[in-house]
């Protein structure tokens, strides 16, 4: 599973609470069924968090490393698109020879359809996909491997009703309520060239500053206790985005030679677009972490952490969450950095430094 090894697209959450002290009874109550139960409709349930056949809900297989770690699994029954239009041919070439017609009535069509699906559905195995999680509960954080609304939302649906918890995510509208006190629509009008769209675009606003900050602060160096010194690159591809109602393309992508010295970056800022997803490297000594975010989203794909030194499985998977805790809270610094400039009255000393930094870009 992908928590475990190799690269990952994660959602950072927090817990804004403890988990019950019975929250393996309570994943238990909400377990996957057995396969042969799928009918019709897709079924969700949790399953552990090592394959999605483990349907056995216990310490044994809901913990790994410390951390719990759960997969909801949804299971439906699909046929296959090429054996579902074949048989629906099949039949609708009957029909035509048995009526004499080239014609088929669409209501004709769809009773084909229908009873194509009917005949064959229980006829193919259940397909299963899963949305892994994993929670800190001593940071009370949950790691979710996925970055698509529709997954987040079906996931945090079921997450409540299990638990009766809410889970927060860890976004530029978190922080600055958890931090700050205060919401996006309370900040200083965030203008990075005379060109100003109007929206309210924190999560750009920061991934553009982290741009700027990293190539005027040496590699963005922060130090963040206790885990040492850091330093934050962007790289391309790059895209930008701006408001709908902006001249010109709302969104695009600069990818080919060297994105970051491209002249089509520059243009990009310079008319008043902000960065909405890039790639990153974090460093730290000899250890990286590496994804691509999505500002708007405050989601992260192709996610890669520091080699583990460690043997056996259960040490390399709490290693890894050690390591993505350690991602979160130096993003955390950053932002908290950005944010602390944005609220102080050198906000407009250090937009003007960034404009200086758009007009006077070298470019390739």
């Amino acid at each position: 599973m992908p928590f475990e090894h190799g690269t990952f697209a994660v959602t950072m959450f927090a817990l804004p609470e403890d988990l019950p002290e019975n929250y393996i009874e309570l994943f238990s109550r909400h377990k996957a069924g057995p396969l042969d139960s799928v009918k019709d409709e897709p079924l969700l349930g949790w399953v552990g968090g090592r394959h999605l056949l483990e349907t056995e809900i216990d310490e044994g297989t809901a913990v790994c490393g410390g951390m719990v770690y759960l997969n909801l699994r949804k299971a439906e029954r699909k046929v296959p698109s090429s054996l579902l239009k074949a048989v629906c041919k099949r039949e609708e070439l009957a029909y035509q020879h048995e009526h004499q017609t080239s014609r088929i009535p669409s209501n004709v069509r769809k009773e084909i359809k229908e009873k194509a699906v009917e005949t064959y559905l229980h006829q193919v195995p259940p397909s299963l996909t899963g949305i892994p999680m994993v929670i800190d509960p001593a940071s009370k954080m949950l790691y979710l491997g996925a970055v698509s609304t529709a997954q987040i939302d079906l996931f945090t649906e079921y997450f409540h009703k299990t638990t009766g918890i809410e889970p927060l995510q860890v976004n530029p509208e978190w922080y600055l309520a958890k931090d700050f006190q205060v919401t996006p629509d309370e900040l200083p009008n965030v203008m990075f060239s005379e060109y100003n769209d109007g929206e309210v675009t924190t999560g750009r606003d920061f991934l553009t500053w982290l741009w700027y900050f990293s190539e005027q602060k040496g590699g963005g160096a922060l130090e963040v206790k206790p885990y040492g010194e850091f330093a934050f690159y962007i790289q391309g591809p790059l895209t930008f985005a701006a408001a709908a109602e902006t001249r010109g393309a709302v969104e695009n992508t600069v990818k080919n030679g060297d994105p970051l010295r491209a002249a089509e970056a520059k243009t990009a800022l310079t008319v008043g677009k902000k960065l909405k997803k890039a790639k990153f490297v974090l460093e730290r000594g000899s250890d990286a972490w590496t994804g691509t975010i999505d500002a708007d989203l405050f989601a992260f794909s192709g996610f890669s952490l520091p080699e583990s030194e460690e043997m056996d499985a259960d040490s390399v998977f709490a290693e890894r969450i050690t390591n993505l805790e350690i991602f979160r809270t130096v993003l955390a610094a950053y932002f908290k950095m950005f944010a602390e400039t944005l609220l102080s009255d050198k906000w407009g000393e250090e937009e003007n430094k960034i404009r200086q930094w758009v007009v006077e870009r070298e470019t390739r």
